[in-house]
């Protein structure tokens, strides 16, 4: 195994917990790295694993786990854990994993899973669509499409993610996250391969973007970025010079990576502290494609 057999890595780093009288790291840990890694691989896959099974009618099961053991991984090492979806049959799907170090296998093993009813745990059929968002995840395919719109299209499911965030996850209160103004927005909602939404975001006339939300497993899987640029790409099209938005100082650093700079002091918002913050956009026209010759 090499680690161009795979697209997905999940990186982890050593715990001193992790590391056995002889110093490495002890034999069984490693089965908590790859189901560690596994849950990584559903967020790539833009797949909120609970809601995602409740929605298919099923759940997966093990039904078998093997390793081999090349090296051993020490304390502070940083890990990074391959897994690839091989094959899947009627009923089951087997999955490809490595833990490298570098460049260097340390440890090969496969996951055999049953796709089964959680009630009677009798195996059933791997559902089509399932089959297709791991088959078109290892192609290398993208898991998300982004739709915009205004309100009246996309108000139910941009509705729906605010208030899983905003008010059931941060207390904002309803009449803080409905301002009235959410009609004279343009709003990107990211749907996934199932046609679930999770991520969304507005942008307001003077290209002020808010309300950016992403459903609670899935963050940080890059989705949220995805949303952004949309409404970056429309915000330059108007024409603006700049876009502004008021981060959550919590997510500071998520809008800093995306080119935002702050400007002013930090502020309360519905209870929560937040700061302004600004990024200077490209002229229209230097996004239009060279004419050809």
């Amino acid at each position: 195994m090499k680690r161009q057999d795979f697209r997905f890595f999940h990186r982890l780093r050593v715990r001193w917990a992790e590391v056995d009288m002889q110093k490495i790291v002890f034999n069984g840990h490693y089965l908590l790295y790859l189901d560690t890694a596994v849950g990584g691989y559903w967020r790539a896959l833009a797949l909120p694993y609970e809601d995602t099974m409740h929605q298919l009618g099923g759940d997966l099961y093990v039904k078998k786990a093997t390793l081999e053991y090349h090296a051993s991984a020490r304390y502070d090492d940083t890990l990074d854990i391959a897994l690839k979806c091989a094959h899947i049959g009627n009923s089951s799907m087997r999955f490809v994993a490595a833990v490298f170090r570098g460049d260097t296998l340390l440890v090969s093993g496969e996951l055999l899973y049953v796709f089964a009813n959680p009630a009677t745990q009798k195996s059933q059929a791997v559902p089509g669509v399932l089959r297709e968002v791991l088959m078109g995840y290892e192609a290398g395919q993208a898991m998300i499409h982004i739709q915009t719109g205004d309100w009246a299209t996309l108000g139910t499911d941009a509705g729906a993610l605010r208030q899983a965030v905003f008010m059931q996850e941060q207390g904002v209160s309803q009449a803080d996250e409905y301002d009235g103004r959410d009609v004279d927005a343009l709003h990107a909602v990211a749907y996934n391969r199932l046609g679930q939404a999770v991520a969304t975001a507005r942008l307001l006339p003077g290209a002020h973007i808010g309300r950016m939300a992403v459903t609670r497993v899935l963050r940080g899987s890059g989705f949220g970025r995805e949303v952004l640029a949309a409404l970056l790409q429309a915000a330059t099209a108007s024409g603006a010079s700049q876009a502004v938005l008021h981060a959550q100082c919590s997510a500071q650093g998520f809008y800093a990576r995306a080119g935002f700079t702050p400007r002013g002091s930090v502020f309360d918002d519905a209870g929560l502290p937040h700061i302004e913050m600004v990024k200077i956009l490209p002229a229209a026209d230097a996004l239009m494609p060279a004419p050809k010759r």
